[in-house]
């Protein structure tokens, strides 16, 4: 497979990724035979591990991913399968006496982790709001199902920013317990510090409200967004490094020095597409200069002769040199947009080498999908899942959906 040499050829290959392998494989072994969900875990071999928790991310994403195809193909499978993601998100996730949404549920659909995890209803509003946007697309009445999506994402905004922001520091608490109240399970996964602030909720609440914006244009939110969009500019990029800091106390003293490349590269369009839909001249501007600080870092530091992007780092040295899925997808978003912002020709050609290395070493042309990761010597992992509570079809669908619109430009 040779590097990319038109914008006609990329176009051509990220549609056929998108659509035969990607939505492919979701639409047919995503969705449970038993219920009206879908399966909480299937292996890199295609087994379906029946008993697997279900979580909110992996039904949340599910929902924007199928939304968001539709508003490009109005494939009415693809809508049919964004509505059963909305439908069981509804009737089995959300927590109808305390309002938001139980972060897992077990395989027969009742909760099993009742607590309120900030990111997990941030995707929430995401999907609902893309779901939201799709439906407009299908010529949905706005008083209809549309404005009981617009009613139900203002309700999760509400409740985030009652209970969840921080009215002395600013930002956002991790999570809460059911009924919102204080939680010391603050952690979003394993991996992860037991912190009070990250990186990781805050840019994905930053992702959630900046889509609830393009349905609901309110001084409310446009504060919000905006103080958000303040505080990581303030608190969460080191503005020396060009790199994101990961973990916080409640008043934002940094408790970690690991870098994540994925998250850094991802972060920098993120936060450039905010400031762009609140259209904030000024902001923007600075945001311009963030966005392309953190692509340099990134191109610079985080990314292997192969034009594979590693995992994370820690004093200038590397301590996770595997190379997961969704910062190869991040990548080619991330250094194309560098691209747009700059006109620096290395910033496409990263953004290609991505889209090769991808193709190359991450697509599992046997079974379909993407692999988890691949080894830094590009031998493929075939013990994680294929699909998971964290194997999700956002990061890489998202990634073609985002290229097609910057390339047909």
């Amino acid at each position: 497979m040779t590097a990319i040499r038109s914008d006609r050829e990329w176009k051509v290959q990220l549609e056929e990724e998108l659509r035969d392998n990607i939505l492919a494989f979701w639409l047919k072994n995503a969705p449970s035979p038993g219920d009206n969900g879908f399966v909480g875990e299937i292996g890199a071999d295609l087994s379906v591990h029946a008993e697997a928790d279900r979580s909110l991310v992996l039904n949340a994403r599910i929902l924007w991913t199928f939304a968001a195809a539709y508003r490009r193909y109005k494939t009415v499978e693809y809508l049919d399968m964004a509505a059963r993601a909305y439908r069981y998100l509804r009737s089995n996730f959300e927590d109808l006496e305390n309002g938001g949404y139980y972060w897992m549920l077990s395989a027969d659909g009742n909760p099993s982790e009742k607590k309120k995890q900030v990111y997990g209803q941030s995707f929430v509003i995401y999907a609902l709001s893309e779901y939201a946007l799709a439906l407009e697309v299908a010529g949905e009445p706005e008083d209809g199902l549309r404005a009981e999506l617009l009613e139900e994402c203002r309700r999760i905004f509400g409740l985030l920013e009652k209970y969840s922001r921080d009215p002395q520091y600013g930002g956002y608490i991790e999570a809460h317990a059911r009924d919102w109240s204080e939680t010391g399970d603050l952690s979003l996964s394993g991996k992860d510090l037991n912190e009070k602030k990250s990186m990781n909720t805050h840019l994905h609440v930053l992702e959630g409200y900046t889509n609830l914006y393009r349905i609901w244009p309110s001084e409310t939110l446009k504060n919000a967004l905006n103080d958000l969009l303040e505080t990581t500019l303030k608190h969460i990029v080191d503005s020396e490094s060009g790199h994101f800091l990961l973990f916080f106390d409640e008043a934002w003293d940094s408790k970690s020095e690991h870098v994540s490349y994925g998250h850094d590269i991802e972060g920098s369009w993120l936060l450039y597409e905010a400031a762009e839909v609140l259209g904030n001249g000024e902001l923007t501007k600075r945001v311009h200069g963030v966005a392309l600080q953190m692509a340099r870092a990134v191109l610079e530091r985080g990314v292997d002769r192969d034009g594979g992007l590693w995992n994370e780092a820690e004093g200038g040295a590397l301590v996770d040199d595997a190379k997961d899925w969704w910062p190869q997808a991040e990548a080619m978003v991330g250094f194309y947009n560098a691209y747009e912002l700059s006109g620096d020709e290395a910033y496409r050609e990263a953004a290609g080498r991505s889209w090769d290395f991808i193709r190359n070493h991450i697509v599992d042309r046997e079974n379909g999908e993407w692999y988890w990761s691949v080894s830094n010597d590009r031998v493929p992992n075939v013990e994680n899942p294929k699909l998971g509570a964290w194997k999700c079809p956002y990061h890489n669908s998202r990634a073609c959906l985002e290229m097609l619109v910057r390339l047909g430009k």
